[in-house]
């Protein structure tokens, strides 16, 4: 088994297959020398294309019935992070993948009203990040949770937000 290599300023060491996925990765030590440290992963964010933007849970066991997760993935890759298998519904790797391939939703403020004006839609307090950190790094120049914020307060409606960075506080 190759020596694993710490990657500079990620959480993760490993790629780890997807759970789902139908096929296995298996790491081979080839004979050729480990070499240096890696450079950084860079990160790519491509768009999440979903029809809706609320998820509805009814778990007994969560406080919340209703939130809204304008990415997926977190930039912020903490290694202890109970958000990681969800990316492996993307087929993606909860290690790695989790902290380096994010994902979007460019129109949540659009989609967000639509889904409040809907006659058949009750209100009910949302919370904003139950999957994965609306205040993650690429929201300084995205600003989709400012957009999601803006849309409810303007609507009224009952919000709470799960977060671990300081932007919050931002005006």
């Amino acid at each position: 088994m190759p020596q694993k290599i710490p990657l500079p300023s990620r959480g993760a060491t490993a790629n780890p297959d997807s759970r789902f996925a139908a096929w296995r990765r298996e790491s081979e030590d080839d004979g050729w020398p480990a070499g240096e440290t890696p450079p950084p992963l860079r990160t790519v964010v491509e768009v999440d294309a979903s029809r809706t933007v609320i998820s509805y849970n009814q778990s007994p066991d969560l406080c919340f019935g209703r939130s809204i997760n304008p990415y997926r993935g977190c930039e912020h890759g903490c290694i202890y992070c109970y958000a990681r298998p969800s990316h492996a519904w993307l087929g993606l790797s909860p290690g790695l993948d989790f902290e380096t391939r994010l994902f979007h939703k460019p129109d949540v403020a659009t989609q967000l009203e639509a889904e409040l004006a809907a006659r058949r839609y009750r209100p009910a307090p949302l919370l904003l990040g139950a999957n994965t950190d609306p205040y993650q790094p690429i929201e300084r120049g995205l600003k989709l949770t400012r957009a999601v914020l803006r849309v409810l307060a303007d609507c009224r409606h009952p919000v709470a937000i799960t977060t671990k960075c300081p932007g919050a506080a931002r005006p």
